[in-house]
């Protein structure tokens, strides 16, 4: 196994803007949607502020937004009375936000949660430790847990409504809040989709050309996936020792002990990147495997590692949990494999890649853009904001 320190391409993220910057974009038009979280990242930041502000700016309603975080607490009030709409992300109860909560219900605003995840309900948290292979005998794991979890379920509570990234999480938020929770999906913003379309366009004009080699892509991102890959640990072992050409390319962290140590000259792990830089680097392997355990709190994951390798060209073999199953048709755009068919289902796969896997690429693609693009988003990103009224 060796360790990749590759310089990457220089991207500054465009959400780094002064608090001015970020408030006069917000009032550049007639109706107003502001965007809380608590802190920039690349996670839920991104996909549930950040890209959901940029796809209404790029619009062609007469919609502006922008997106604010604890840092700009001085600022809640004047940020809430310009304001139509507040949109509160993830974020952990204290008296700031019930305060700005409580100011723009005062004044009539509409005011929606947004949620990426099954982090809302302490009836999970035991679940969800268990998932992320937490230390269970650890108090303060537990501590940790329930505090953020409870946190984040009080102010889902405080919200007029949700929204959410899919229909298995939308019902598990009507249960727990009482109140209607509607979905737009997590999708590709303009800046991802731009460097994508550069990357597809060069392999359909060199006819999908490769290697002889076989590139297997595991894009895990934190420690808690560990749980995930040991499922999959056993398959790629065996696709190791009987295929030479196999070789795994791992983005993040991952323990790989055990019989894949014996094959770590074909392992190359990669520090976390950007999402633009992240992008490139999915598009080196022909297969990405998204692996995970099969439960409430996994159900409620995200697609998006099916769609991000997608738009880049690159195959999917994943667990056919909610959100995977509903976006891949097994044999048509991507591959399904349950948790004791994971050899068979990424055999399938490299058998496709031998043959030539152009035609099935620009299906995964197309389907891709079609669903998780963010021009075509507009309409549920508009009936979620204003509950279906024109804008």
């Amino acid at each position: 196994m060796f360790y990749v320190n590759e310089p990457q391409n220089e991207y500054r993220a465009p959400w780094t803007q002064r608090f001015d910057e970020r408030f006069r974009a917000l009032c550049s038009r007639g109706t107003r949607v502001a965007y809380f979280y608590e802190a920039a990242d690349t996670s839920t930041f991104r996909y549930r502020a950040y890209n959901m502000a940029c796809a209404l700016m790029e619009g062609t309603m007469d919609v502006s937004s922008s997106y604010f975080f604890n840092s700009d607490a001085d600022h809640f009030n004047e940020i809430v009375d310009v304001s139509n709409v507040i949109v509160v992300c993830r974020m952990r109860y204290n008296d700031k936000i019930a305060g700005m909560i409580a100011r723009a219900k005062a004044l009539g605003k509409r005011v929606l949660f947004d949620v990426d995840d099954l982090v809302f309900n302490v009836d999970y948290v035991q679940l969800i430790l268990k998932t992320l292979a937490q230390d269970l005998k650890h108090p303060g794991a537990w501590d940790h847990w329930f505090a953020y979890i409870s946190r984040i379920g009080a102010v889902a509570r405080l919200c007029d409504e949700s929204v959410t990234t899919n229909q298995y999480l939308a019902r598990q938020l009507e249960a727990f809040t009482g109140r209607k929770a509607r979905v737009v999906p997590n999708f590709m913003n303009k800046e991802q989709l731009a460097i994508s379309d550069r990357i597809f366009e060069e392999k359909v004009a060199s006819a999908f050309r490769r290697t002889d080699d076989i590139h297997i892509g595991y894009f895990s991102g934190t420690p808690t996936h560990n749980h995930d890959f040991s499922m999959v640990g056993t398959a790629l072992e065996r696709l190791l020792r009987e295929d030479p050409r196999v070789k795994l390319l791992v983005v993040g962290f991952l323990d790989m002990s055990g019989d894949l140590a014996k094959y770590s000259e074909r392992i190359q792990v990669y520090p976390l990147h950007d999402f633009i830089n992240l992008q490139r680097v999915m598009s080196l392997v022909e297969i990405n495997i998204v692996p995970l355990l099969d439960n409430v709190f996994t159900n409620c994951k995200s697609e998006l590692k099916y769609f991000e390798a997608a738009a880049v060209g690159t195959l999917t073999v994943a667990t056919p949990i909610h959100t995977y199953g509903s976006a891949i048709e097994s044999g048509i755009n991507g591959f399904l494999a349950n948790s004791t068919g994971w050899y068979e289902e990424i055999k399938r796969a490299i058998e496709v890649v031998d043959q030539g896997y152009a035609d099935m690429a620009k299906v995964a693609r197309s389907r891709a853009i079609e669903s998780y693009a963010w021009f075509n988003q507009m309409e549920k990103i508009r009936e979620a904001l204003f509950n279906g009224e024109q804008k």
